[in-house]
């Protein structure tokens, strides 16, 4: 511990991010990247915007896309939020309506971010465990809470909750803000989004960096009623008026214009996780259903932690948590056909 460091500082347990090891011929199955290149045409936007303009600040309000991501989602303007990565529109999510008098409420195995978060504000929190099926039970949302967060798909499960408990949910907390952090949603599912003519209260966060193919761009966004998008806006200029940079807002402009190469990679991705299940079945592993751009399996005659120190001798890295209840499953991303072929080969040689 640091004398310089403000008090509660020693006490935070900061996230971990998935490994990003810089070594040659990798299978890289550990961060939930997309195994596609982003759209030729975001390529373009960004050679185009990487030019004199660079001197610039940045537009602070991200016009452009925000203006594209409304009328892609057919919602006013002002139920747009951009922001540097899905991260930080959580993190400002978590400052604006999270600090309450009751506890936040989200479940006990997801997204890791969100306890963090809840440890930086000093947000008192309860987590609800998760079934033996690792489902959300939307009975469990009910009473005085200070807000509810859910990632539908929920991760690292994988697990898609339907549209109509979401509402069920929603209808059980309108006293205070429902996110639901929809960060896998094009894999599966039908969106929250749905829900926001009925419900003033819920907040659907997305993210850039899996289905479009751009984390290395940082771009995410939250669709809302136009009182959350305002107490997200008034965190943002309290802390950066700037945080989207001129070539990511290209991008991601491009990105939404070109609809056609994201719904084809979506496809295929999906395609390549419907057989991966069926080829990890195959081997013994027990898959729970998926709806994002991973699996979640164990195999019960085979320790996960052996298992993915095997892959990585192997040069393949997938995911292994050593939280409790999950300690026996790995997760796998979704890489592109040769990649899961190759995972398989490997396993079904370890296996044997």
């Amino acid at each position: 511990m640091s004398h310089f460091w403000s008090p509660g500082i020693d006490r935070l347990s900061p996230y971990v991010p998935g490994e990003q090891p810089k070594v040659a011929d990798l299978i890289k199955l550990n961060t939930n990247e997309s195994p596609d290149a982003p759209s030729p045409k975001v390529i373009e936007a960004i050679k185009a915007a990487a030019g004199e303009g660079l001197r610039r600040y940045p537009d602070p309000s991200s016009a452009a896309l925000t203006e594209a991501l409304a009328k892609y989602h057919g919602v006013e303007r002002d139920q747009v939020f951009v922001g540097n990565g899905s991260d930080e529109v959580l993190a400002h999510a978590f400052y604006a309506f999270f600090r309450q008098s009751h506890p936040l409420l989200y479940p006990d195995i997801s997204y890791s971010f969100y306890p963090v978060y809840a440890g930086l504000y000093d947000i008192q929190v309860r987590a609800l465990p998760l079934d033996r099926h690792f489902a959300i039970d939307p009975d469990d949302y009910v009473g005085e809470s200070g807000g509810v967060i859910i990632a539908n798909p929920n991760a690292p499960t994988g697990r898609l909750l339907p549209i109509e408990a979401i509402e069920r949910i929603a209808e059980q907390n309108k006293h205070c803000a429902v996110v639901v952090d929809e960060a896998y949603i094009d894999f599966g599912g039908q969106s929250a989004l749905a829900l926001l003519h009925q419900f003033d209260n819920v907040l659907v966060v997305r993210t850039f960096s899996k289905s479009r193919s751009l984390a290395g761009m940082r771009v995410g966004y939250a669709v809302g009623s136009p009182a959350l998008i305002d107490g997200l806006v008034r965190v943002k200029d309290s802390f950066n008026s700037y945080p989207l940079d001129t070539v990511a807002q290209a991008a991601a402009l491009a990105s939404v214009n070109d609809d056609a190469y994201f719904v084809e990679s979506c496809q295929r991705l999906v395609g390549n996780r419907d057989r991966l299940v069926e080829q990890l079945t195959a081997l013994g592993f027990e898959c729970i259903p998926s709806a994002a751009n991973f699996v979640f399996a164990r195999h019960p005659e085979h320790a996960a932690e052996s298992l993915a120190a095997q892959l990585r001798e192997k040069k393949i890295l997938v995911r292994h948590f050593r939280a409790e209840r999950i300690s026996e499953h790995l997760r796998i991303s979704i890489g592109s056909a040769t990649e899961c072929s190759t995972l398989v080969a490997v396993l079904q040689e370890m296996l044997s």
